[in-house]
């Protein structure tokens, strides 16, 4: 059953409008952050509520928990949309969602990858081409764009669900943790 229609004021409208240039974004708060070939900023436009916390340690919100913490337009309707910024080389670690992934390149070329060893795919998508990846599915995205070694290129992703989970594949889990052994030493 639909909602009941009612009108809505430009005020009440206003707190659902997220201008690009305002936008603020992360470059923080997930477990492969710190490693230079996943350098990225995400901007968290609607929800990622923070996910529930299982008490493994390993589960958390796409976007991080810095990103997942401000959103630019608060609702909870049963879906999230941000934007990824990053340079060529640069994107998340191999990871799972409980939920849809959706990818759509604004700018540049990024590729989409999912299994790993032996069963690794890819496919790489330009300007308004979509890549939807079902829950349950390793994957991973980064820009491959040539010839533009200093540009950070944007993508729009969309996540299914209120408070989307996250979590890294265990190879993923293994060069973090060998990244964070050489600072170290």
């Amino acid at each position: 059953m639909l909602p009941p229609v009612r009108v809505w004021t430009k005020e009440e409208m206003m707190k659902r409008v997220a201008r690009f240039a305002d936008l603020k974004g992360s470059r923080g708060g997930l477990d492969d952050s710190e490693l230079p070939e996943c350098h990225r900023e995400l901007i968290n436009v609607i929800g990622f509520q923070p996910p529930e916390d299982d008490g493994s340690g390993t589960i958390q919100s796409p976007v991080g928990e810095d990103a997942s913490a401000a959103p630019a337009i608060p609702i909870s309707e049963g879906f999230n949309m941000g934007f990824v910024k990053a340079k060529p080389g640069c994107g998340p670690l191999m990871h799972n969602h409980d939920t849809n992934e959706t990818f759509m390149p604004i700018t540049g070329t990024w590729r989409c990858a999912w299994n790993e060893g032996d069963d690794y795919e890819y496919v790489d998508a330009g300007p308004l081409d979509v890549v939807s990846f079902p829950p349950g599915l390793q994957r991973r995205f980064f820009n491959v764009t040539e010839d533009e070694p200093d540009e950070e290129h944007i993508m729009l992703f969309v996540i299914g669900g209120d408070s989307p989970a996250a979590e890294y594949s265990e190879d993923a889990f293994r060069i973090i943790r060998e990244y964070r052994e050489s600072k170290k030493g």
